[in-house]
């Protein structure tokens, strides 16, 4: 009878410890990840307001962000985009002259400006292309090298579906971003959050 009660308490035991292990892991987890996909109070604000204006989902534009930037306002990469969502100058005129506006150049790393010409630029590119994997990669390589070399290539677009992307860069950068927006869905915009 005591060897039952032992063995029942000890299966209990392991239960419990099994259980909390499982729950610290998870919080643990979940930690982690919004490190690493944060949403900041510095952006939240701008990011609602250009989301609603565009109809953009806030889980895209974090993704670009943390994609792009890592949430760095002062980012420049090596071919020269700039701030938050990382808008080559050239675009950031483009986006200007559409929206009619005519900013001045410092205004491209001001996070509000940033956020609200990148979430145009996403939209544009949707309309464009009516497939956000498709304007995602317009996004990073360019809307004339897909609009010119890729969507009339059916090894590339097919059926406005995207096949294969031939830069590496690209492919990877269209993997992250859809991998991102799956973690700010589950972690920010899951409904039974």
């Amino acid at each position: 009878m005591r060897k039952t009660l032992a063995r029942t308490i000890a299966i209990i035991m392991i239960i419990i410890v099994s259980v909390a292990l499982g729950y610290a892991y998870d919080r643990i987890t979940v930690n982690l990840e919004k490190k690493s996909h944060p949403i900041p109070d510095a952006y939240k604000e701008i990011v609602e307001k250009y989301a609603e204006e565009y109809d953009v989902p806030k889980e895209i534009i974090y993704s670009v962000i943390n994609t792009e930037s890592s949430f760095n306002s002062a980012a420049v990469s090596d071919s020269g985009a700039i701030g938050l969502m990382q808008i080559m100058p050239e675009t950031f005129e483009w986006i200007a002259m559409k929206i009619g506006e005519n900013p001045s150049d410092g205004l491209i790393y001001d996070p509000h400006t940033n956020i609200r010409y990148g979430t145009f630029l996403l939209k544009y590119l949707y309309r464009e292309f009516e497939n956000w994997d498709i304007a995602f990669a317009a996004y990073n390589a360019g809307i004339n090298r897909v609009k010119n070399n890729w969507l009339n290539n059916p090894e590339y677009i097919k059926d406005n579906e995207i096949v294969y992307i031939p830069i590496d860069e690209t492919r990877n950068y269209v993997k992250k971003v859809n991998n991102n927006i799956e973690v700010y869905k589950r972690l920010y915009f899951n409904k039974n959050n």
